[in-house]
């Protein structure tokens, strides 16, 4: 891990980009960027035209360390090239932007109100891979759908269980728990979840160290706790279905909650734009995260 992430990660104003769509959302974040499923005929197609579109959005001029922080990659991203260099070096020495790696397989059926994980049975190769491709942290979600408290206590048992592990590899885990923003239990499972996070975290040792990534919850600064917490580098916030306008709303009443924004980040974008009217397009995306997320 290098020092000098680390302390950007911690201390730094911006927020994280995430573009780590996997092969189950692939076709949606195609569709949305107005790619139908007609433009490619397998899978290594779909893959190289999702590769072009965040090839796109990384190198325009508007995707600046100046307002963000990090990018979540998808491992075929991590290990594709960007301008001949791989997509984590591209990032980290072309912009300054730090490089996180999704780690998991998806998510297991619904159980106790709650999707753990899929087992990731080559995570040690995967971790292996990524400390070569020079990256700094992971990324892995489960979703909370109910507030039952065996489920979310077995969806932070796993985070925290695989968390370790990478941790152990040298890399800093990005814990995503999400809750389903659609939940009527939501800010039940949100009390519940907080809980069980805060008792990992103080289950750790001093050099041990996590991020979080969590709904953006529905009593403001709810998790002002794991922000302060001396083991968590950072708490960044998923949109989780909202719009840009109403996650940016709802993410401003939060303080030191900073943004890790997907389909909000890239909603405004399409493959027919002129060069210019995408550069603006994800500017002005990227200018209101940013004022959101300080």
């Amino acid at each position: 891990m290098q020092q000098s992430q680390f302390e950007k990660m911690k201390n730094g104003k911006g927020f994280i980009a995430a573009l780590d769509q996997s092969g189950g959302s692939t076709p949606k974040a195609l569709a949305a960027y107005g790619v139908t499923d007609d433009a490619y005929a397998n899978e290594d197609e779909m893959f190289d035209l999702v590769h072009e579109m965040r090839t796109r959005i990384i190198t325009s001029p508007a995707f600046d360390s100046n307002y963000i922080l990090g990018a979540i990659l998808f491992e075929q991203t991590m290990d594709r090239e960007i301008e001949g260099l791989y997509t984590g070096d591209y990032l980290a020495e072309k912009k300054g932007i730090v490089p996180f790696l999704k780690v998991d397989k998806g998510l297991a059926e619904e159980s106790n109100g709650v999707q753990l994980m899929k087992p990731i049975p080559d995570l040690a190769e995967t971790l292996k891979r990524a400390n070569e491709r020079h990256i700094f942290g992971t990324k892995m979600r489960s979703v909370i759908k109910e507030a039952n408290p065996e489920g979310i206590k077995d969806v932070v048992d796993q985070q925290f269980e695989i968390g370790k592990q990478i941790i152990a590899a040298g890399l800093v885990p990005i814990i995503e728990p999400e809750v389903d923003i659609n939940s009527p239990e939501k800010e039940k499972c949100e009390e519940l979840l907080k809980a069980e996070i805060l008792r990992h975290l103080n289950n750790l040792n001093e050099n041990e160290h996590v991020m979080l990534k969590l709904s953006i919850p529905t009593q403001a600064n709810t998790y002002k706790t794991l922000i302060e917490h001396p083991n968590v580098v950072r708490v960044v916030a998923l949109s989780g279905g909202y719009s840009r306008d109403e996650a940016n709303e709802k993410l401003k009443e939060n303080d030191g909650l900073i943004a890790s924004f997907s389909r909000a980040l890239s909603q405004d974008l399409n493959v027919s734009q002129t060069d210019e009217e995408f550069n603006a397009a994800l500017e002005a995306a990227v200018k209101s995260i940013y004022e959101a997320s300080v």
